[in-house]
């Protein structure tokens, strides 16, 4: 799917919810935030809010959209593989009250985004990763899948042959609040493509692709997932709203936290956020990201704010 292209796959959902036009209005609320051009992530998200359905269901379901899309290179199936030719992924998800589970390195999984809940629910743990995660979610009777595609595979071939570093490394993160006042995050991706084998980046890690507190807010991050994980960004955005900061300040001092690490660097790094109250926000590094909300008025699509061209 390209990101730039608006696509809505329910005729009835889009009834209830009219495209608005693509532009952030400061202070402005919704229900759903998500990385990217995801209308369709939105539109699931939405359903279960429509439904009555808890924040962690309503983040869920959003992330599942895209971990199902074989033309998503970056998320679950369909993902661009490793060196080595597998496809593992990462996945983390929060709710309000500061409860999270993740995974890791998983194969043979489509939806490590729900596995990472049932961690979260039925362990005390925190984090699994790859044949531990893979064993707990056999034994909690997740569907198995194939995750290669027949275009993953062409493209592993023409890499080999060029041996240019892959920088496909977007992230699905929604976040979202639910009819009760709550909120909750989800963070779901392939990882970078071509990486070496055994790599993991910031999507799984609670602080860095994702943070939720219930008393101040949440937000998610996509980009170079070792830039995000250094300064722990999702955590920053928080810790900045905490602070009295906007969403969209919020995110953009985090932006600002990359960009001083890793000042000569040519890769994105980009936030959403959402505050407890429903305001949302996003910054990015460099031009280009989009940004999808869904709330009572509709569905949009906006270009966010960036500072790069601005230093």
């Amino acid at each position: 799917m390209n990101r730039r292209d608006f696509i809505v796959s329910s005729p009835a959902l889009v009834s209830a919810l009219p495209l608005l036009s693509a532009r952030a209005v400061k202070g402005r609320t919704a229900q759903v935030i998500c990385t990217w051009n995801n209308p369709r992530a939105a539109e699931a998200a939405m359903a279960k809010y429509a439904g009555d359905g808890s924040a962690l269901d309503m983040v869920e379901a959003g992330a599942k959209v895209p971990e199902s899309d074989a033309g998503d290179t970056s998320v679950g199936y369909g993902g661009l593989p490793d060196q080595s030719g597998r496809v593992t992924l990462d996945a983390c998800i929060m709710d309000h009250e500061m409860n999270c589970g993740a995974v890791c390195y998983v194969q043979g999984y489509a939806h490590p985004i729900s596995i990472a809940r049932a961690v979260m629910e039925r362990t005390d743990h925190v984090m699994l990763a790859g044949a531990g995660a893979e064993a707990f979610a056999k034994k909690h009777a997740f569907a198995r899948k194939r995750l290669i595609t027949k275009n993953a595979k062409q493209a592993l071939k023409e890499w080999k042959r060029n041996q240019v570093q892959g920088n496909n490394h977007d992230t699905i993160g929604v976040l979202g609040r639910d009819m009760n006042g709550r909120i909750a995050g989800a963070c779901s991706t392939s990882g970078r493509a071509y990486k070496l084998p055994g790599r993991v980046g910031d999507s799984p890690i609670i602080g860095a692709g994702l943070y939720v507190d219930g008393a101040v807010g949440a937000a998610a991050a996509t980009g170079m997932g070792e830039h995000i994980q250094t300064v722990l960004g999702s955590f920053v955005v928080v810790e900045m709203m905490r602070q009295g900061k906007s969403p969209d300040e919020a995110c953009a001092m985090a932006v600002d936290r990359v960009i001083s690490a890793f000042p000569d660097s040519p890769e994105q790094a980009a936030f959403v956020a959402l505050s407890r109250d429903g305001v949302y926000g996003a910054h990015a590094r460099l031009a280009g990201f989009t940004v999808c909300i869904a709330g009572d008025e509709g569905i949009e699509v906006y270009d966010a704010n960036y500072t790069e061209a601005n230093r």
